[in-house]
């Protein structure tokens, strides 16, 4: 029987070549961590949605020239992860006066 981190790994690749991504590099402790932040520092639902975001803006910096895949993967984590903690629920949406 495979371990947990097995499985996600070879899902990680499955994904991966389905994608025709195989030579990214995905650190998923990394996102999984930050998938932890989210879900405890604002909600539970936050994690799967924060990677999500996280993915798509590592993506389109990536895509456009921006940086590097392995500095927009951790340049969109590191900004998730700071956000998620420093969130505020009660003054979430509330304009700065």
């Amino acid at each position: 029987m495979k371990s947990q981190d097995e499985t996600l790994e070879e899902w990680c690749r499955a994904l991966l070549q389905a994608y025709e991504l195989e030579d990214v590099q995905i650190d998923v402790n990394a996102i999984l961590s930050l998938a932890g932040v989210a879900a405890h520092s604002v909600v539970r639902p936050a994690a799967p949605l924060t990677t999500f975001i996280a993915g798509f803006a590592a993506g389109l910096a990536a895509g456009s020239g921006q940086a590097t895949d392995a500095v927009s993967m951790t340049s969109a984590m590191d900004l998730a992860r700071s956000l998620a903690k420093d969130y505020d629920g009660e003054s979430a949406g509330t304009p700065v006066e």
